[in-house]
């Protein structure tokens, strides 16, 4: 029996194979996620009809003779090379621009894919849309002092987006000012008109919150301070504070406290030459609050009739520094710039950013992080095995899942509002579709030719 015959065996049988994986592959050209296949070929034994000899003195050395016997698949191997980022607009769409791999979770299996088509189920869970199988990363924890944190050195779980989640109202317990006031305000005279009144006095307002989420009008009134006399005293503002609900009603018994026998509502800011705030006093005893360096901070106490005491921090910057109020002949643009208090919010949407971390968006108006998708990476992607719907399971050559945050490791970035594209070539899979199917041709003409010429053998006889 011819050698040849089987030779063009193994050639077709292989270049089917190849013709196998070109056909998958351009029937996944528009798959999101999907990594096209290549196959690669080897030889196959080859049969010793002589072997090599070595040189001697009177004649040279011998190449051996081998007769092919036919080609086999050398491998069949995935390309993790990046496909195309296409733009969906919707924020759950996930796409990941490096190495890096979704975790998704089915049953006690854990399953990895470039497909980032997610969604929310009735749970709220971030799903697989096609699978429903479940998106693994950090969920926020809530800390003792009210904070949140994501602890990405923990294990993975599923994410969780509630949305319609209240948020609790979160009392006032700081306020910052910033800017300017005029060093030219005029002083308020004794027994003043209320025109007098208005040009001397620089009213300020920010809404803060008591610890129910009742919102409130806090006031702060600065002028230029007097002495008895009536004389200004140069580089003192007195302010006055006041709170006011909603109605316009006031809030009594608040307390600005310079220092913890303080019963009055005001305080004096004294500035010095150069224009910067330099410390805090109180109006009754005169004591003196802050030195160079020193934070210029006041306590405002009051409390509203059915909520507990509201104790508030009100900075104005730092003694000596700019980084506060100060005192220049400029327009008057002292206001409050930052409170950290909140009404009652419920989570009404949510956005993923490039580290992964999904930050909730309450209708009350702040923002706060819910979570962090988890990427996984492998010593050697290529030996992972394909589980069909676009997923990979670890094999003993994949090396172990090194599951981490985005950003981190190399292991790539996020891109919400986008799916990756497959990353097929057609011009490049047309091509080797041309030159596997002259393969196969070639392959069955030499099975052809090999039957011609065994037929001939047989004619021999007759």
């Amino acid at each position: 029996m011819m050698r040849s015959l089987f030779s063009g065996v193994s050639g077709l049988n292989n270049h089917q194979t190849r013709m196998d994986v070109i056909g998958h592959n351009v029937s996944n050209v528009n798959t999101h996620g999907y990594k096209k296949g290549r196959v690669t070929f080897q030889d196959l034994l080859s049969q010793r009809i002589s072997g090599a000899a070595r040189p001697r003195e009177e004649r040279g050395g011998i190449n051996p003779k081998q007769v092919g016997l036919g080609m086999q698949i050398a491998a069949i191997d995935t390309i993790h090379n990046q496909g195309a980022l296409q733009t969906t607009g919707v924020n759950t769409d996930l796409a990941v621009v490096g190495n890096g791999f979704f975790v998704n979770r089915s049953g006690e299996s854990l399953l990895y894919t470039r497909a980032g088509a997610y969604s929310l189920d009735a749970d709220g869970v971030l799903v697989n849309q096609a699978t429903g199988y479940r998106v693994q990363g950090f969920q926020a924890r809530s800390n003792l002092d009210g904070s949140v944190s994501i602890d990405t050195s923990s294990s993975i779980d599923d994410l969780v987006i509630p949305l319609g989640q209240k948020q609790p109202a979160e009392p006032t317990e700081n306020v910052t000012y910033r800017s300017n006031l005029n060093l030219l305000t005029p002083v308020i005279p004794p027994n003043a008109s209320e025109s007098q009144i208005l040009a001397g006095n620089w009213r300020t307002s920010i809404k803060v919150y008591d610890s129910r989420g009742e919102p409130l009008e806090l006031v702060l009134n600065f002028f230029k301070n007097t002495d008895a006399n009536g004389v200004e005293i140069p580089n003192q503002w007195r302010v006055t504070t006041q709170v006011f609900d909603m109605d316009t009603n006031p809030i009594g018994n608040v307390v600005a406290q310079t220092n913890p026998n303080d019963v009055t509502n005001d305080f004096i800011v004294q500035f010095n030459t150069a224009g910067a705030p330099q410390s805090l006093i109180d109006p009754i005893n005169g004591t003196v609050v802050g030195a160079a360096g020193d934070a210029l901070e006041i306590a405002l106490n009051f409390t509203v009739p059915g909520s507990d005491p509201s104790l508030i921090n009100l900075s104005l910057g730092t003694s000596g520094l700019y980084d506060g109020i100060t005192q220049f002949a400029s327009t008057s643009t002292t206001r409050a710039s930052f409170q950290d208090g909140t009404a009652l919010g419920y989570l009404e949407n949510f956005n993923i950013n490039d580290n992964g971390v999904i930050v909730g968006s309450y209708t009350n108006g702040t923002r706060r992080d819910l979570g962090q998708v988890a990427l996984a990476a492998f010593v050697n992607p290529g030996g992972l095995e394909r589980e069909g719907e676009t997923y990979f399971s670890e094999t003993n050559n994949s090396g172990q899942a090194q599951i981490t945050a985005p950003n981190t490791q190399g292991i790539g970035k996020i891109k919400a509002g986008t799916l990756e594209m497959s990353n097929v070539d057609l011009a490049e899979q047309f091509t080797d579709m041309i030159v596997t199917q002259r393969g196969f041709q070639a392959n069955s003409r030499s099975i052809t030719t090999s039957d011609i010429m065994l037929e001939e053998v047989l004619r021999l006889k007759s």
